[in-house]
């Protein structure tokens, strides 16, 4: 593992966004979820990712959304923010509206055209160059409509500018190259974006995690990397299989049927959020409704900081 990484394992949450009943930003659940944040001790946030709905929100929302958790961690959280678009001058042109911020993260373009190795290799190069910010690379593997080829990887892990990797792509081919390229330096931490494979990815060496679900699990991760550093496999994956657990019946079951909503509405009944209003709107039912009411009843020793 990267000596430098490994001497600090880092719990990012990718953050959901609070937005009152018409879909504004609601500021005073960001003040709480800032708070829960701090007290469960994560790294930093990162926002206007996928769970922070950034691709649907709008510019405003969006930096009133930065603005207002800057002023509210006040220092004692790193933020990370997504920047992700279609050219690298819209990438620029959005870290530049940011104002202070620790990291910016990119994933693949929405929507490419022309899309080869070269165009790909000058996309991220061309953000790399020129941003006044650290970038994360975000690999959505098959999520994403743009596959970053393997090639295009082995020329941007190495930029210095290039600070962090999120993989989501639960791909073990992308994690060997992933990992192939940070053997290379010691200031690049890899970030697992699928939390429920926290174990096998830190035992193959990841430095931590970034996840949606950081608002609920960060004390299981906490948990299970505590575990891993003291060899005990078997105690870490217990841990990890009630963390599922918990996380399904949240999202609504392993086809995570439910997913935002049914994480807003937990936080709402934890007191951090006033509405579940979001813009996918997943359908939460009767039935999962119950199940985040009967997971609370067991797992508050977790959630409630």
């Amino acid at each position: 593992m990267n000596a430098t990484a490994a001497s600090v394992r880092q719990i990012w949450s990718a953050a959901p966004t609070p937005f009152t009943a018409r879909r504004e930003i609601d500021r005073e659940s960001v003040a709480r979820m800032v708070a829960r944040h701090v007290s469960l001790g994560v790294e930093g946030l990162f926002l206007a990712g996928t769970c922070g709905e950034g691709p649907w929100m709008t510019d405003r929302q969006k930096l009133t959304l930065v603005e207002t958790v800057r002023c509210e961690a006040a220092g004692r959280l790193k933020l990370a923010v997504q920047v992700t678009d279609n050219s690298a001058a819209r990438v620029l042109e959005q870290i530049a509206a940011l104002g202070p911020v620790d990291v910016v993260v990119v994933a693949q373009p929405y929507l490419a055209m022309n899309v080869t190795p070269a165009t790909l290799r000058r996309y991220y190069l061309d953000i790399l160059d020129q941003s006044p910010v650290p970038v994360c690379y975000y690999e959505r593997g098959r999520a994403s409509l743009v596959a970053v080829p393997d090639e295009v990887l082995h020329d941007i892990l190495p930029h210095p500018n290039l600070r962090f990797v999120k993989d989501s792509s639960g791909d073990p081919v992308r994690r060997a190259v992933l990992l192939q390229g940070r053997a290379l330096r010691n200031d690049l931490a890899l970030l697992l974006g699928d939390e429920f494979l926290c174990v096998d990815y830190l035992t193959a060496g990841y430095d931590g995690v970034m996840l949606g679900g950081s608002i609920l699990n960060a004390r299981y991760v906490a948990e299970i990397m505590r575990h891993i550093a003291q060899g005990d496999l078997p105690a870490a994956r217990a841990t990890e299989r009630r963390m599922v657990a918990m996380l399904h019946a949240v999202y609504g079951g392993p086809k995570v049927t439910c997913w935002l909503n049914g994480l807003k509405t937990t936080l709402v009944r934890l007191g951090v959020f006033h509405t579940n209003t979001a813009y996918l709107d997943y359908p939460l039912t009767p039935e999962y409704s119950c199940a985040i009411d009967q997971m609370l009843a067991t797992e508050h020793s977790y959630l409630l900081p």
